[in-house]
């Protein structure tokens, strides 16, 4: 693998936001991953449950290489060869499959697994997970974090689900070291009117939250 292909991890930690796309179309692709590196993101997800998710992911690992472009709800080692295939960069899972993780780490492909409770978190920590995906975080909120981060603390978490412009500051005060965001970040009426410009702005208010966590 060639490093221009790797993750970059100091492009993460620039703006540690993983926008999640689920269930949108190729163009409308493009320009999210525009106004994305218009506002200083750097970290697309694409849902393996996406129609065309393997050609998504390749166009836009092309088109966008300053982009750090993975994919997510890989819950299978058939979803985990398709992803690496389609040149995903890291990958994302709702739940904990023990033979994705080992393939993700024997690559040296960063992974974050989903995980609920203190136990799962751990288990996936030890099978080597680059973060581990707290899902969902909207049943969970702010303290749980807070709570599994104090006798947890060496475990990088990413809450998913449920993170707002309105709390993520708070998840990363609580100590979490990234966020996986889908609606809330990407906004469906300004997708829908094809507004990249307003999505950009968008994105940019949400990152000016956490301006004081970011690694410039």
């Amino acid at each position: 693998m060639n490093s221009k292909d790797e993750f970059s991890w100091e492009a993460f930690h620039k703006a540690p936001i993983v926008g999640i796309i689920r269930g949108m179309d190729i163009d409308s692709v493009r320009g999210i991953a525009q106004a994305y590196l218009d506002a200083g993101l750097y970290t697309l997800e694409v849902t393996m449950n996406t129609a065309g998710a393997s050609e998504i992911i390749a166009a836009i690992r092309s088109e966008f290489p300053a982009l750090n472009v993975g994919a997510g709800t890989v819950c299978t080692v058939s979803d985990f060869k398709k992803a690496i295939d389609a040149g995903s960069q890291f990958i994302v899972t709702p739940i904990i499959d023990e033979e994705v993780i080992k393939s993700a780490v024997a690559q040296q492909i960063p992974i974050f697994p989903g995980a609920y409770s203190p136990t799962e978190i751990y288990k996936a920590w030890s099978l080597g997970a680059s973060a581990v995906k707290v899902f969902p975080a909207t049943q969970l909120g702010v303290q749980y974090i807070k709570d599994v981060s104090a006798p947890l603390n060496d475990i990088k978490l990413l809450p998913t689900g449920g993170v707002s412009q309105d709390n993520i500051k708070s998840f990363f005060e609580a100590g979490a070291v990234g966020v996986g965001m889908g609606s809330s970040l990407l906004h469906k009426e300004l997708i829908k009117a094809k507004d990249f410009e307003g999505l950009a702005a968008h994105f940019s208010s949400i990152k000016a939250e956490i301006q004081l966590f970011i690694s410039n």
